[in-house]
């Protein structure tokens, strides 16, 4: 074979050589990483109440902070109802304590006339008695006026003795059941003012974590409906990576392994922590479908990612070995 010939096949074997290789490693180099996406969870807030939306605080894209207000819905009525369990709550605490006091001081005046006044006919009835026994004995008088003088002594005693025993219950509260029924009033009437409080707090929600305004559903001024959704949040906590594992793999991914990743335009470096591994598997879904995935069962991951990230955003993430 003439050198020209020989030169031109190690040339033509040197270009089958290259094809080769720029058709196999990008197929290599698919195996090297897990296709996966950013997900995100949304919060939709909104007010237990019907009512026109008073103020709005955000705007669509806005980062907001834990504890941040959000929107406020017009809280006339729920605020009246406040007011109103809080009225009922006071009358209830006040016949709570007029249930374990006594009788006013004017109202036992009179409990102690009618002592005085029974103490006066037992007076009588007493001097009525010393002054008729010498005369029956002596024969003036008969026994029987002895018997009925006894009688209206004993009598004016008795009566005494129940003035004395009013005067002492008049002292006293109501009796231990009706106490106990005025104490659960008071506990029914605060639960009640509690539920009207936490009713009116919702009508002006507040953001429960840091995360980024999603959706303005409605403005300052619109009518909403009562758990109509007025403000969807993206908390920065609940977005997430979502990536497929092959079966075989599955075993180095577990809850608390950190993964790395890349994405177009993120920094270098990019960390997740798994927290879900899905316990069934499945055929590799269509938005990461390609040709050297068909037909493949995967499990998928889901890791909380070190970086803020925006959903929807495709993700490239180095196995685990």
């Amino acid at each position: 074979m003439s050198p020209q010939r020989t030169l031109v096949a190690a040339l033509a074997l040197a270009g089958l050589a290259i094809v080769a290789l720029l058709v196999v490693l990008p197929r290599i180099a698919a195996h090297e990483t897990l296709t996966g996406y950013v997900e995100g969870e949304p919060l939709y807030l909104a007010a237990p109440v019907s009512g026109r939306v008073a103020q709005m605080s955000v705007v669509r894209g806005q980062e907001v902070t834990a504890g941040q207000r959000l929107f406020v819905v017009d809280p006339a009525q729920p605020a009246a109802q406040r007011d109103q369990a809080r009225a009922e709550m006071a009358a209830a605490e006040a016949q709570a304590a007029d249930a374990r006091k006594g009788l006013r001081p004017t109202e036992l005046a009179v409990y102690e006339a009618n002592i005085a006044a029974a103490e006066a006919r037992a007076r009588d009835a007493r001097a009525d008695l010393r002054r008729i026994e010498p005369l029956v004995r002596r024969g003036i008088y008969a026994p029987a006026r002895m018997d009925d003088a006894r009688a209206a002594a004993q009598a004016a005693e008795a009566q005494l003795a129940a003035s004395r025993r009013q005067r002492e219950a008049a002292t006293l509260g109501a009796r231990d059941d009706l106490i106990r029924a005025a104490d659960s009033r008071v506990a029914q009437a605060r639960a009640a003012l509690a539920g009207a409080e936490a009713r009116l707090a919702d009508t002006s929600p507040v953001a429960p974590s840091a995360a980024r305004v999603e959706e303005v559903f409605f403005q300052q001024g619109e009518w909403a409906g009562a758990n109509q959704p007025i403000v969807s949040l993206l908390p920065h906590d609940r977005i997430k990576l979502r990536f497929f594992v092959p079966e075989r793999n599955l075993a180095a991914y577990r809850p608390g392994a950190v993964v790395r990743f890349g994405c177009d335009g993120c920094a270098r470096g990019l960390t997740a922590r798994i927290v879900y591994v899905s316990p069934r598997p499945e055929f590799t879904p269509p938005v990461i479908y390609s040709k050297d995935a068909r037909d493949r069962l995967v499990y998928l991951v889901e890791a909380h990612p070190s970086a803020q990230l925006n959903p929807g955003q495709p993700v490239d993430v180095e196995p685990l070995r």
